[in-house]
């Protein structure tokens, strides 16, 4: 019972890192306020319920992985643990089937939840396994950023993002997560 994943073609692999060529894929997005560590429970929650009927028509949508969150552009990403009480806007992604298009997506009934195109990319990716804590994110966004700075990688925008592909019943330490940045433009 193998859950869909945006296709990509893998371009480079060593350990837990890995270069990826993304073709395009839609997403179903939503921003909510709040600390790394909590807009995530709501985000899902709130695109839960669009793939659940929440739309015109009450579609059902197959689930698929994953769960996408990343900080709203022009919003600094801290690179060390958060103060207390620190908040800010986050996007929460679920993917959608691929055969599903712009027009044929289902309109979300819930105006804060949005119908995007994800253009094709090149991907920086560390996987790991563990919790969804904001240290062990930043651990691993540390290595990544090690890891394209050694491959002379140019940056496209550094705005992580944090991809879990497992529910939240799953445990810890059989978590499937990574962090993924674009890189500049496909070659041609």
């Amino acid at each position: 019972m193998a859950i869909e994943e945006p296709a990509y073609t893998l371009v480079e692999r060593q350990g837990p890192f890995e270069v990826r060529d993304y073709a395009g894929y839609l997403v179903a997005r939503t921003v909510i306020d709040g600390s790394f560590e909590e807009v995530g429970n709501e985000g899902f929650r709130r695109l839960f319920r669009y793939i659940s009927g929440g739309n015109q028509g009450a579609e059902k949508i197959k689930m698929t992985a994953p769960v996408e969150q990343d900080a709203m552009a022009g919003q600094t990403i801290r690179t060390q643990a958060p103060e207390s009480g620190e908040a800010g806007k986050w996007r929460i992604a679920f993917v959608l089937p691929a055969a599903m298009t712009l027009a044929s997506a289902p309109r979300p009934v819930d105006d804060r939840v949005q119908i995007v195109q994800v253009p094709p990319a090149r991907v920086a990716v560390v996987r790991y396994r563990g919790t969804w804590s904001r240290s062990h994110y930043e651990e691993r966004l540390a290595d990544l950023r090690r890891f394209i700075a050694q491959r002379g990688l140019e940056v496209q925008d550094d705005v992580p993002v944090f991809a879990r592909y497992d529910p939240p019943f799953m445990p810890w330490f059989l978590r499937r997560n990574e962090i993924q940045i674009r890189l500049q433009a496909m070659p041609h």
